[in-house]
């Protein structure tokens, strides 16, 4: 299937990314990541919209992320960074009130997406956050706020940096294209489609917000994670205990 192929060749820049420490080089690997998902996306939206026959298996799906023990401080953080990657992958969620868990709507391809991605950069968000916090620059502030104001950072530029990637992908396919307004019209019904979806059957209540009155501000720890998601790469994926992602269908 085509997205199996698609997670077959994000696996490959992963292990291309590992032999690199060149940020130029990182910087790439991580736009080919998304720009291959994106593309693969697109590939199967124009085949959806061609088909006389709709599956249940082509239909938006929803899945249940979990982001760590309730509880644990920072989730809002986690919840943030997959966010802005699911933002960027075309995917909705809806957060649990004490951001333990999401639930992720869209394509299976494009949460499978999402899924790598994560996998990846809430490592290197967790490992560059605790590399700022031991070498002291943080203080006098808070370790806890200049924990959450880095991380949130981090994933804020992730977003930025994937969102880039996906419209120069999406603008190259259709201009790629010989029937460029049949490409256009089926990410358009790819919209719908899962904007109806979700319509039916979230049951989401009020707005969720990454940051909160309450965590405070540091200036300081935000060009400090932002600086470090602009030098994100797509690398190795251990487990953390405090930032697990199992997806369950």
């Amino acid at each position: 299937m085509a997205e199996d192929k698609m997670l077959a060749r994000i696996a490959a820049l992963l292990r291309q990314a590992e032999g690199t420490d060149n940020p130029h080089e990182a910087e790439a690997f991580l736009a080919a990541a998304q720009r291959l998902a994106t593309a693969t996306a697109i590939d199967l939206a124009v085949a959806r919209s061609h088909s006389a026959q709709r599956e249940a298996a082509t239909a938006p799906v929803q899945r249940t992320v979990t982001i760590g023990d309730p509880g644990t401080r920072g989730l809002r953080t986690y919840v943030a960074l997959f966010a802005a990657i699911a933002h960027a992958n075309d995917i909705r969620c809806d957060v649990a009130h004490n951001s333990s868990y999401l639930h992720a709507y869209g394509f299976r391809e494009d949460l499978d997406a999402a899924q790598a991605l994560y996998a990846s950069l809430v490592v290197q968000m967790v490992k560059a956050c605790d590399g700022y916090l031991a070498a002291g620059e943080h203080r006098p502030t808070p370790t806890i706020t200049a924990r959450l104001n880095f991380q949130l950072a981090f994933g804020s530029r992730i977003g930025a940096r994937l969102a880039e990637a996906r419209e120069a992908a999406r603008a190259e396919a259709v201009a790629g294209r010989d029937s460029a307004p049949g490409t256009a019209l089926a990410l358009r019904n790819k919209e719908i489609e899962l904007r109806d979806h979700y319509r039916s059957v979230s049951k989401a209540r009020g707005t969720w917000r990454a940051a909160r009155a309450d965590a405070g501000y540091s200036s300081a720890a935000r060009r400090a994670g932002d600086r470090a998601g602009r030098r994100a790469r797509i690398g190795a994926n251990p487990e953390l205990p405090s930032a697990r992602t199992p997806l369950r269908p």
